[in-house]
This record gives C-alpha cells, sequence and structure tokens, in this order.
C-alpha cells in the first residue's frame, strides 16, 4: 500500500510540474499573439474616424440593456453617463429587478419618469413586470420595473424591449467612455466576415476622478487589493482575450461590457438564468448556435480599447465572494455545454479553447493548490532535492511575473493610459509580487467557488457598492 501511495504522489507531481509549463506556456503564446495583434489594432486607429463612423447611416443603432439591482448609490452616474453618449442612434433600457433599495426612485426623480404602454416583444419567459416608464427629459430612455429575478432574467426582459439590431449588455456600475460605441460597432462594419458579437478592456475606476458621469482623471488607488486587480484586469482582457479573440475561440465577453447581435441571442432562447455565469454562458451558446447551423463564417471578437470602467472589491470579505462566484459560473458553463470538449465540429473553441479552460482554469486549479504545499511538505522530508524545489517556484514565479508584466505592457500601449511614471512603477513593482501570495489567494477562493459548485450552493452574493469613486458632492449634482 506504501509502494502505491509513493507511486501515486509521484505521478502527481509530474502531473503538477507540466500543469503548470503547460499552463503558462500557453499565456505566454497567447500574449506573444497579443502584441502583434494589439500592435496591429492601434495602427489601424490611427486612421480610424470614429466620430463619422456613428454618423453614418450604415451604421446599426444599438439598444443598451441595463440590469440593476440594489444599485442606489452609482444608477444615476451610470444613466446620465449612458445618455450621453457619442453615438447617433441608441436607446438605454435600464431593468430594476426588484430592488429593495432606492433604485427605482432615485431613477423617477432623477430623469422624470412616466408610466408608458410600451410591451415586450420576442416570448422570452421572465418574472412578472410591474410597471414601465419613459423619461420626460430623454427620449431614449425606458425603466422596466419587475420582480426578481435575477441578472439573466433582467437581461431577458431587455431584450423584449430592445428594438434596435444589435444590444449592448453593461452593469449598472461601469463608466463608458464616450466613443465606447463607436469603437465596438467599428469591426462588425469593417470585418469581411459576420461578426456577431464584440467586447473590449474593462478598466478598474477605483481612484479615478469622474466629472459629471465621465472619466475625468485616471489614477491608481492606493487600496493594495485593488493594485492587484488592476494588474488582473491587463492581463486577462489583454493577455488572454485578445489572443483567444485571434483564433476565433474567445468564450468569454465580459458582463460588465459587451455587444451582440440580438436576433441571434434571441434564437438560442435570450440568456440562460440557470446559471451565475451567464455571460460566458452566452458566449458559448452563440458559438454552439453558430456551428450547429453550418455558418462557420463569423466572428465573436474582442478589441484592445478601453471601453468602460467598473468599480472593483476593495475588501477581502467582497473579493472572496466575487472570485467564488465567478469559478462557479465558469464550472456551471463548462458543463453544460460539455459537448464542445475536443469535438472538431466547434471549431478552435472546441479543440482549443474548451479543452485549456475545462483542464487548467477548470478542475485544473486542484493541481495548482495541491502543488505547493506538496512539492514544499516533500522537500521538508528530504523525499526531492532543494534545487529541484527551487527551479520549480522560480519558474513559476517567473513565469507568472513575465504575464503580469506584459499585460501592463500592452496597457501602457493602449489609449486612455495611467498618466503618471510613479503609477507605471508601482504596478511593475506589485506585479513582481502578485505571485507571492495573492496569486495562491485567489487560487484558494476559486478552490471554495468550486466547492460551492459541487454542492450546489452559492449564488450571485452581494457586491456592495461603496461609490467610493464618485465624491459626494458629485453624486448629488448627477441627482439634479
Amino acid at each position: 500500500m506504501a509502494e502505491i501511495f509513493s507511486d501515486f504522489v509521484h505521478w502527481l507531481e509530474i502531473c503538477i510540474v507540466y500543469y503548470f509549463l503547460f499552463l503558462n506556456g500557453v499565456y505566454i503564446f497567447l500574449s506573444l499573439v497579443a502584441f502583434r495583434d494589439v500592435y496591429a489594432h492601434l495602427l489601424r486607429t490611427l486612421y480610424s474616424n470614429y466620430e463619422e463612423l456613428s454618423r453614418s447611416p450604415l451604421t446599426p443603432p444599438i439598444s443598451i440593456v441595463v440590469p440593476a439591482h440594489n444599485e442606489e448609490v452609482d444608477i444615476a452616474i451610470t444613466v446620465n453617463n449612458l445618455l450621453h453618449l457619442d453615438y447617433m442612434r441608441y436607446e438605454v433600457i435600464v431593468v430594476n429587478d426588484g430592488s429593495n433599495d432606492n433604485t427605482l426612485s432615485v431613477l423617477e426623480n432623477t430623469f422624470q419618469l412616466e408610466p408608458c404602454q410600451d410591451k415586450p416583444a420576442g416570448g422570452l419567459a421572465t418574472k412578472p413586470i410591474r410597471g414601465v416608464y419613459k423619461s420626460r427629459r430623454h427620449h431614449q430612455l425606458l425603466v422596466v420595473d419587475k420582480e426578481n429575478g435575477g441578472k439573466a432574467d433582467a437581461l431577458n426582459v431587455g431584450l423584449g424591449f430592445a428594438r434596435n439590431p444589435y444590444f449592448c449588455s453593461i452593469d449598472a456600475d461601469v463608466i463608458m467612455e464616450p466613443d465606447a460605441l463607436q469603437r465596438v460597432v467599428q469591426p462588425i462594419l469593417e470585418s469581411p466576415k459576420r461578426v456577431i458579437a464584440v467586447g473590449g478592456i474593462v478598466r478598474v475606476a477605483n481612484g479615478c476622478r469622474i466629472e459629471k458621469g465621465r472619466i475625468a482623471e485616471i489614477s491608481l488607488s492606493q487600496n493594495i487589493l485593488v493594485i492587484f486587480q488592476v494588474i488582473e484586469y491587463f492581463r486577462a482582457f489583454l493577455c488572454g482575450r485578445t489572443g483567444f479573440s485571434r483564433f476565433n475561440a474567445l468564450m468569454i465577453i465580459s458582463g460588465a461590457f459587451g455587444v451582440f447581435e440580438k436576433d441571434l441571442v434571441m434564437a438560442i432562447g435570450g440568456y440562460r438564468r440557470d446559471t451565475v455565469g451567464e455571460d460566458m454562458d452566452l458566449v458559448t451558446q452563440l458559438h454552439a448556435h453558430m456551428r450547429r447551423t453550418g455558418d462557420s463564417n463569423y466572428q465573436i471578437r474582442f478589441i484592445p480599447d478601453p471601453v468602460c470602467w467598473t468599480e472593483v472589491p476593495t475588501s477581502m470579505s467582497v473579493l472572496a465572494r466575487q472570485r467564488r462566484r465567478w469559478q462557479k459560473g465558469l464550472l456551471e458553463v463548462l458543463g453544460k455545454n460539455g459537448q464542445m470538449f475536443f469535438n472538431p465540429r466547434y471549431g478552435a473553441v472546441g479543440l482549443f479553447a474548451y479543452p485549456f479552460l475545462y483542464l487548467f482554469e477548470g478542475w485544473g486549479l486542484i493541481l495548482e493548490c495541491l502543488g505547493y504545499p506538496l512539492i514544499l511538505a516533500r522537500w521538508l522530508t528530504g523525499s526531492i532535492q532543494t534545487d529541484f524545489m527551487l527551479a520549480f517556484l522560480a519558474a513559476t514565479f517567473l513565469c507568472g511575473t513575465t504575464l503580469s508584466l506584459t499585460g501592463l505592457l500592452l496597457g501602457e500601449m493602449t489609449p486612455r493610459r495611467y498618466p503618471k511614471t510613479s503609477q507605471w512603477t508601482l504596478l511593475a513593482f506589485f506585479a513582481l509580487f502578485e505571485n507571492l501570495g495573492y496569486r495562491q489567494f485567489t487560487s484558494l477562493l476559486r478552490m471554495w467557488g468550486m466547492a460551492d459548485h459541487l454542492r450546489g450552493a452559492g449564488g450571485w452574493g452581494r457586491m456592495e457598492r461603496q461609490g467610493f469613486f464618485i465624491k459626494r458632492s458629485q453624486r448629488k449634482e448627477a441627482h439634479t
């Protein structure tokens, strides 16, 4: 029995080593692809006239759908921001998902809402609607009040009221760039293939100064958790998603911001309401739908442009709930779409993206969390050489740090960068230490999310909106 256990541990160690090598190798490869694509994209944008593009009669109108639940702190700022985008034809649909705070009252008082008789179309099953309102001040604003049914249910209600061929789903706590819609619509108009969905970078707003619903000054928060998340966002969006997008294998468009072809989303039945990972599930279902219908001449794109800014957690407790929810959602979506696993019918998604997420970002997390304590225990008992342990830890540290620094460098190449050298120096300094505690901490949180998934527990949880990046005077101004 002891010999069998020893052999098992030996093979487990081999799996752990190869897990880290392959995981980091794939991300380094995607980062190299991202460098090429970001550089090419920036060259193209030098000659792009976004304002003319947004005024063109060929540019499609867009419906912006904003699900809101207990968002009284920031909802007025967010909606005010949306009503002043630089885009010719668009509408804003705010869906109040059974809030038990003053979200609806804030909207009524700020935008002078009055009841209307608009009805949803499309036949998506949702929780009952309690009221529909239009603004007397802004003709393009519609507010729908409904019983609580979750984010996916609220988005489906918004789809029913959307009148345009494309819709943009955003979170209720984001601040969009004035030219965000101009930038995401560009690949839809210019790509030789049919672009059915587009996502862009979601940036961290914590620490920035906001005036009249727009980012007036880009700055870096002094909160350590926030700084680590800034690095994470750059790495995840600019290294990972840009690389996957290059091979039309992108499976995640952030729920904070994404533009989709409405008829296709309606054709697959809208957002599924039985998962907390509805954003990833929607993109995955779109890939599956296009492949099932035999239409492989399509694209789901990611653009390396900052399109919106969001508030990230500032406390351990809120960060823990967020990361548990993300991991639970990832595993739910992977479980619901298991037919894609190494299935050539689904192209690069089936042969590359899905297996990678399943084996490494999903269940492979177990190996990552076992790796550090196992190798340390083997070293303490004299079962492995010190040189091997140090080489393994150094390799994982260098690979992780390289990826983080690469994400920061790509962020420096894109518009709306941090203006001060000291801010980039601080980010680079924290990138060196991200893999010495923070990554291990978030991995444990993700393991907690895995446990939630296995026992069928956990939901969206509560993300406390402090509204700390909006000064009290600015919040009052937005409400008047």
